[in-house]
């Protein structure tokens, strides 16, 4: 089956599940019973961490794990509209606030997982640096700058939330490109479509074409943190809830620390 869920149709794939499992109920495994495929929607900036994370979890479950990446706003909304989803891995806490709000995750399962930071990038063949983020508003240096959509998706909040606070933002606004999420504004900076952008530092790490002009201090950033919880309705809760305790364990840790992330106590 394909790694990753598409955004539309969902609901025909639901059937096509439905159909696949009223086939093959009778069937039995050792230890976790019927295999299952369990279905993650997680915020875009961790496909790469989290596909490696499935192939390590696959050695040792019969369950399959699909994938819906997308901003976390958007994924928010479709599992509020009633989208299948059994496990919800968000970049920022306020989107899983909103389900819980709605009484959408399963009690006791959520917790705060993962932490990352925010870099400015520029095209690797750019001639610039940035010596202080005050210089993003330097015509001379950036004309046409990419964040995330700062008014919905977690990484461009939480650039808006930086630019605020240096007190640039107001300089900034108008020149703005919005894209549709964190993978969309990487893609704008690689492609040289706009002169720099910010990202998460796990997103510039798996880009062989773009470069850091400025790593934000940490002290300097908004808090970055990636909640991630089972679905109150959850087609297969219980596996989803051993798949949430193997991604906090020090085995998938490893894995996103290579990745870029930092554990959150």
């Amino acid at each position: 089956m394909s790694a990753d869920f598409e955004q539309t149709g969902w609901r025909t794939r639901v059937r096509q599940l439905a159909l696949l499992f009223l086939f093959s109920g009778v069937m039995a495994f050792p230890c976790s019973g019927r295999a299952v495929e369990i279905l993650v929607f997680a915020a875009i900036s961790l496909t790469d961490a989290l596909k490696q994370v499935a192939t390590v979890y696959k050695k040792n479950s019969q369950d399959q794990l699909s994938f819906n990446f997308a901003g976390s706003n958007e994924l928010a909304r479709q599992i509020d509209a009633g989208a299948p989803a059994d496990l919800f891995f968000s970049a920022d806490e306020a989107k899983m606030d909103s389900l819980a709000q709605r009484d959408r995750l399963l009690a006791g399962s959520r917790r705060s997982l993962l932490g990352n930071t925010l870099v400015i990038i520029a095209p690797k063949g750019a001639s610039f640096s940035l010596s202080n983020p005050d210089q993003l508003a330097d015509k001379s240096l950036v004309k046409r700058l990419a964040l995330a959509n700062p008014d919905a998706v977690p990484a461009g909040i939480y650039a808006k939330q930086f630019l605020l606070k240096i007190g640039i933002w107001d300089r900034l606004k108008t020149e703005i490109i919005p894209t549709e999420n964190v993978r969309a504004c990487l893609a704008a900076v690689e492609s040289t479509n706009v002169d720099a952008g910010i990202v998460y530092k796990t997103d510039a790490l798996i880009s062989h074409e773009v470069k850091v002009a400025y790593e934000i201090p940490k002290e300097a950033a908004p808090h970055i943190s990636y909640p991630l919880a089972v679905l109150k309705d959850a087609p297969h809760a219980e596996a989803a809830k051993r798949l949430a305790e193997f991604l906090a364990s020090a085995e998938a840790a490893r894995i996103f620390e290579e990745y870029g992330f930092t554990m959150l106590p």
